[in-house]
């Protein structure tokens, strides 16, 4: 079962700039968003809830550094990323 992704505004402007800064993690970064949009319950995404200030969101990983922050909303199947950086920039 497919999920859409719905890249807000504010996300794609955070997005452009952390892959600016971080090019060599383009092709991880776009395998992170096709592994989520087609099942993100993959065991590479390592996907979790979060905690604290953060309750209410998610967080998958681009690899052992970087993460993204999302809203998954599995009722209407739709994945809204939020955040996306190292591990101390996300949460």
């Amino acid at each position: 079962m497919a999920y859409e992704l719905v890249f807000t505004e504010c996300y794609t402007r955070q997005a452009f700039r952390f892959l600016k800064r971080h090019p060599e993690l383009k092709r991880q970064y776009a395998k992170t968003l096709a592994l989520l949009e087609a099942n993100p319950h993959h065991p590479s995404l390592r996907l979790h809830a979060l905690a604290g200030k953060l309750e209410g969101l998610h967080s998958v990983s681009i690899n052992l550094s970087y993460r993204i922050t999302l809203e998954l909303l599995i009722r209407d199947q739709q994945i809204i990323p939020i955040n996306v950086g190292d591990h101390d920039a996300v949460y």
